[in-house]
């Protein structure tokens, strides 16, 4: 396959001005797979001067050819889709499973948006006075810095480049440093598609913070779509807040799952399983709290320790492991960390609890006797963990499902109307109901508390990168 490892502005490939480079490494065996440019300052602000060049332009081209060129891109992802997921299991670890998952789902974010593009809303009414006509456009927001995380490193992409090119807006990616190769790859695309110069530019900055940091305060740059820790969006939104930039924001989650009386415990396992083990638990949307009753948890537990000793553990390119490596080191000691914390906090390990010497590998870990408000219980913790809290009454799972700053992903697996109640009460943007995953391109996708500001997919989606203008004509 082709690599690329250069930074992308103004249509080329190039490498830094600084001419210096990171190592990209496998987390499977900590090789070094590649070597990607850093950009300087000055790469980064050529990059912002591109994207406001081509921004006229490429704003007033047609709605339908934007949304032929995302079709174009989409068709080639299609083609693609096991090149991308290759990337990705060398660059982050994941099983070959997730990866051709994301590799698919990805590809759909630029066939929706190539159907949205056409579809950008205005209004036109007779104003209550009569005095005049109240027109509503919609016009691309313009410049946008897009700022990616690792765990998803082909669907965030396409999640946020999708609407930002069919809204009108040019764009500036910035990938995560742990899984640039996959960005890099999907810009490759979208040149092959026929994106014009400057519309897509990529740049992998460092000092990271202090160059997204210049790129904020340019006037030029009118948005700024982040996805990453609750951490960071804080210090983005403080960056945005000098030159009133518009940001949409998707970070943390604590997502809780809740297992009610009465919940069938064959659909129930099979969705945890989903919502834990998804990308080796590696997502924000990821169940991190398990909320048991007491009626069902000892069955539970036991069919879900089954479901998780059949989970073969390994590196990404061996199709038959689905659990794959950490994306770090880093990664993995940290999920120790917490495991080993619980467990001198009174958590019982029932299977697991080990991390590799090879690699960046955890093992599928499950632990009961979790304290509701321990370390583990409030921190995110991107790994293959499951740690269960028991629970007698249902008002008291919705009070400790509630009790987090967090709101972005719940999970209720019960009878119907029961989990839909439940549901209601839940203060988080996403519910699944007796399933392990939510996540369709057609959706809005997004938090409230501190997960996050705005929403991403569905109809929604294109919104985020839209103003809207109000014309008053005489009547």
């Amino acid at each position: 396959m082709t690599v690329f490892t250069d930074l992308f502005i103004d249509g080329e490939w190039r490498p830094g001005s600084g001419d210096q480079r990171f190592d990209v490494i496998d987390p499977a065996d900590l090789s070094t797979i590649g070597r990607f440019a850093i950009a300087t300052e000055q790469d980064c602000m050529d990059a912002v001067d591109a994207a406001a060049a081509a921004q006229p332009a490429w704003a007033a081209t047609p709605p339908r050819e934007r949304g032929e060129l995302l079709r174009t891109a989409y068709e080639l992802l299609t083609d693609e889709v096991e090149t991308v997921a290759e990337l990705m299991v060398r660059e982050n670890g994941k099983s070959w499973a997730d990866a051709i998952g994301e590799a698919n789902y990805a590809k759909e974010f630029f066939r929706w948006f190539s159907e949205e593009a056409v579809r950008i809303p205005g209004d036109y009414r007779l104003a209550p006075s009569g005095d005049k006509r109240i027109i509503v456009d919609r016009q691309p927001i313009g410049v946008s810095l897009l700022i990616t995380p690792w765990n998803f490193p082909a669907a965030m992409a396409t999640r946020k480049l999708g609407p930002a090119l069919a809204a009108g807006c040019t764009t500036i990616l910035k990938p995560a440093r742990e899984t640039p190769l996959t960005a890099a790859y999907i810009v490759d695309v979208l040149r092959r598609a026929g994106v014009p110069r400057g519309v897509v530019n990529l740049v992998t900055p460092s000092p990271t913070g202090l160059l997204v940091k210049l790129m904020i305060d340019r006037p030029e740059v009118r948005k700024v779509s982040f996805t990453g820790s609750t951490e960071v969006g804080r210090e983005l939104l403080h960056a945005c807040a000098d030159s009133v930039v518009s940001t949409s924001m998707e970070l943390g989650g604590n997502a809780p799952l809740i297992v009610l009386p009465g919940a069938d415990i064959d659909s129930t396992v099979a969705g945890a399983l989903l919502a834990k083990m998804r990308n080796g638990g590696s997502a924000c949307t990821a169940a991190n709290r398990f909320y048991v009753h007491s009626s069902v948890h000892d069955e539970f537990v036991a069919r879900m320790d089954a479901a998780l000793a059949a989970i073969p553990v390994g590196p990404g390119l061996e199709r038959s492991n689905g659990l794959g490596a950490l994306v770090s080191v880093q990664e993995r000691d940290k999920v120790a960390r917490l495991v080993d914390a619980a467990v001198a906090g009174g958590a019982t390990v029932v299977r697991g609890g080990r991390a590799s010497r090879d690699g960046a590998f955890y093992d599928a870990t499950l632990l009961t006797g979790v304290e509701h408000g321990s370390a583990i219980n409030v921190t995110e913790i991107f790994g293959p963990v499951t740690a269960v809290v028991r629970f007698d009454e249902v008002d008291e799972a919705v009070r400790m499902a509630n009790d987090t700053v967090y709101g972005l992903m719940a999970y209720v697996f019960g009878e119907e109307r029961a989990a839909v109640d439940v549901a209601r009460r839940l203060e988080v943007g996403m519910v699944a109901i007796n399933r392990g995953v939510v996540s369709d391109p057609a959706a809005p996708f997004g938090g409230v508390k501190q997960s996050g500001l705005g929403r991403e997919g569905g109809a929604e989606g294109i919104l985020e990168f839209l103003e809207e203008k109000y014309l008053a004509l005489t009547a």
